[in-house]
């Protein structure tokens, strides 16, 4: 990035963290009063311990394959916290210095709750007696390792429409799974998925807001950091994802195809999620732009569009892969 762009963004950065306190009240919930993995897991000082692990078995015992499978890949997606930490901590703008107020701390305060929802479907998972937990934690020690490219740089714009986007792509399959786990007879799960989801929702709000103040103060820049993440399209921070003797990627992939025939994440989701951030940001009535930004707002009112003729001829494979992860 260009000095002079670079300068920029941090004078921006340095204007919407003005109100970022109240912002950290809003979105992120104190630590005493937040739920916690153990309130949804069976206590292990307690004499009925074993018996309450038994019906949780007995409860996970007739989980779908496919939603296994999307339920591990949503655990380990949640468990490569370090790697998004340390890619949001180096975004322009973001002061690393450990203070109690500004942008690290906003990083750190929403990885703190993050960091719970991996925590507690690993937990669930190695109780249900489904899954091969050394091949599921071979799999996230890759994921952390290999890293991400999201395409987004060190540039903030770019960083919060993928946060944006990302926050409710994982609302959606939370919220899906719950559904799932419910019509499977499994309320348990289906409360767990529905309390992540909450939060994912919660995240959302905070990163489309920082996007709003942004368009307020730069809207031409922030069109074209828009258009320029939906031409690339939005890539999901697993899409790494691999197994032992598996290449980079390919086991993501199939992950992706239990996710679409499920329902739980699909390439509609997908479009929803751009048609209803177009709406969020108010992007068909912004004015004050650039020639470029006119010409990026009109791609992007025009892209969802486009992007459905393309799903509605997509196929998903019917063929079922066999992950190493479930025994």
């Amino acid at each position: 990035m260009q000095t002079e762009i670079t300068a920029l963004r941090k004078e921006v950065m340095q204007f919407v963290g003005q109100k970022l306190d109240s912002l950290l009240g809003e979105y992120l919930k104190p630590v005493d009063e937040n739920w916690q993995p153990s309130d949804f897991l069976p206590d292990s000082a307690n004499e009925s311990f074993i018996s309450d692990v038994k019906l949780l078995q007995e409860s996970c015992r007739e989980l779908p394959y496919d939603y296994v499978a999307v339920l591990i890949g949503d655990t380990i997606t949640e468990e490569a916290l370090p790697t998004y930490e340390s890619w949001l901590m180096d975004v322009v703008g973001v002061d690393q210095l450990n203070e109690p107020h500004g942008w690290a701390q906003w990083v750190r305060s929403w990885t703190a709750e993050e960091n719970r929802h991996g925590d507690l479907l690993n937990k669930y998972l190695y109780l249900s007696g489904r899954v091969n937990m050394r091949a599921m934690e071979v799999s996230t020690q890759y994921l952390i390792a290999d890293g991400f490219d999201i395409g987004t740089g060190r540039d903030p714009y770019r960083n919060f429409i993928y946060t944006s986007f990302q926050e409710l792509a994982t609302n959606v399959s939370h919220r899906r799974t719950a559904t799932l786990a419910k019509q499977f007879g499994n309320t348990h799960l289906s409360k767990i998925c529905g309390v992540i989801a909450s939060d994912e929702m919660r995240h959302a709000k905070a990163y489309k807001a920082f996007v709003s103040r942004i368009f307020e103060v730069d809207p031409s820049e922030m069109m074209l950091a828009l258009e320029d993440m939906m031409r690339k399209k939005i890539v999901m921070p697993a899409h790494f994802l691999r197994e032992t003797g598996v290449k980079m990627g390919d086991t993501f992939s199939h992950f992706s195809d239990a996710a679409q025939r499920l329902g739980v994440y699909t390439t509609n989701d997908y479009i929803d999620i751009l048609d209803a951030l177009l709406d969020e940001w108010k992007v068909e009535h912004l004015r004050d732009l650039n020639e470029q930004a006119e010409k990026a707002r009109d791609y992007l009112l025009a892209l969802p569009t486009r992007l459905r003729r393309i799903a509605d001829r997509t196929k998903v494979p019917e063929l079922a892969y066999e992950f190493s992860w479930i025994d």
